[in-house]
């Protein structure tokens, strides 16, 4: 049978005047950027950290977890932040979460040892899954149809180009020691009295973390989203190193191509809004598909030139690929399931991202070079494709994600 989204604006009941405008939207996405810039504000400093703790039992290991784990923690707690949000306002625990953010965040710059830093981290990593949880279901509460699907694109068009200024804030504040990007993290209790001016939790018109959720259904979308999830942050973590095996030795031209394929990778997501009124049925299939094309590419490329194009193909199929994911996730949700339901994708999302590097690493030892692990992924990514287009149903709000 056909399936609409038939959800309103607000969600509000009946006679309820609030309805979101640019400003609420300006502070989701602002907010959405805080668990992007703790997975990478303080990668450019991770050799001054190592210098550091250099006597410490373990820091070989112990310091990169300091720039991962958060990842592994919204990836675990994400789903529980979903149930909490659907149970509690919304607002309050978003605002509750920026100030925990801002509070952990900072702590390693009066932490002494490696062991409470890494404590620290991953106390970020439940702040942050609660902040992505309660920004993505704001966004699904407060917009419908057309709007839902440009404001979702925006949302990873926004973290997108938010990862790339924040390593480059990153790298200039490091100059001034290991310690000093960790003052970044003030920035989320910047917004948090705009935040409690301007949010607002639409009003309950149920039995709230009450009304079940439809697990089954969400199954396909965040299964898919776990691959999706390793498939996105593939080159994301490896290209730097892709360019080193193919002669690149030069930081400023690593930079650049890292830069364009992060430009392509905003392209997509800013293209999203326009192409959403196509079904995932047909969006998910094709993306995997650009991503396999440029992955492969990647692999076989004979110069630096071809390896740039396998990037920038692979970062615009991406784009467009998260949120098309959040989209057919979130369109199958009332209002009283939506907590959950996002944080059981956000939740995926993050596992594949913290999956990404020891995938590709298992894949490369097996291979024998950075390169090959990522034609085998890209051959994956074409599976993937051809897998969904035979076994891909309509499902609610994808008929129609763009009206």
């Amino acid at each position: 049978m056909p399936e609409t989204n038939a959800e309103p604006t607000s969600e509000a009941p009946a006679g309820e005047a609030r309805r979101a405008g640019p400003l609420q939207l300006l502070l989701l996405l602002a907010a959405s950027c805080m668990p992007i810039l703790g997975a990478v504000l303080i990668a450019p400093v991770l050799p001054r950290m190592a210098a550091e703790f250099a006597g410490t039992p373990g820091s070989e290991i112990l310091v990169p977890v300091v720039l991962t784990v958060p990842a592994l923690v919204i990836g675990l707690t994400a789903p529980f932040a979903g149930a909490l949000v659907d149970r509690v306002d919304r607002t309050r625990v978003l605002l509750v979460a920026m100030v925990g953010y801002s509070l952990v965040g900072t702590a390693p710059l009066y932490l002494d040892t490696l062991g409470a830093i890494v404590g620290s981290r991953v106390l970020l990593g439940l702040f942050e899954a609660a902040i992505m949880t309660c920004c993505t279901a704001l966004i699904g509460d407060y917009w419908s149809g057309a709007r839902r699907a440009r404001y979702l694109g925006l949302q990873v068009l926004t973290t997108t180009c938010a990862a790339t200024v924040f390593l480059l804030a990153g790298g200039l504040l490091g100059a001034w020691g290991w310690r000093s990007p960790f003052w970044l993290y003030l920035a989320a209790v910047l917004l948090v009295l705009p935040m409690a001016k301007l949010l607002w939790a639409p009003e309950r018109t149920g039995g709230g973390g009450s009304v079940r959720v439809p697990w089954r259904r969400l199954a396909g979308p965040c299964g898919v989203t776990l691959f999706g999830g390793v498939v996105f942050y593939a080159l994301i973590v490896h290209l730097s190193y892709a360019l080193d095996g193919a002669g690149v030795t030069s930081t400023a031209a690593v930079g650049a191509i890292s830069a364009a394929m992060s430009l392509a990778t905003a392209v997509g997501a800013g293209l999203f809004g326009k192409v959403a009124i196509v079904t995932p049925r047909v969006l998910v299939p094709a993306e995997f598909g650009l991503a396999a094309l440029g992955l492969g590419i990647v692999f076989a490329a004979p110069s630096v030139a071809v390896v740039v194009l396998g990037a920038v193909l692979t970062g615009f199929g991406t784009g467009l690929l998260l949120p098309t994911l959040v989209l057919w996730a979130v369109n199958r949700l009332t209002f009283e399931q939506r907590g959950r339901g996002t944080g059981l994708w956000t939740g995926t999302l993050f596992i594949g991202q913290f999956a990404c590097p020891l995938i590709i690493t298992g894949l490369s030892a097996g291979t024998g070079d950075l390169r090959s692990a990522l034609g085998l992924l890209g051959a994956a990514s074409a599976v993937m494709a051809l897998l969904l287009v035979f076994t891909m149903r309509t499902v609610p709000g994808s008929r129609d994600a763009g009206h």
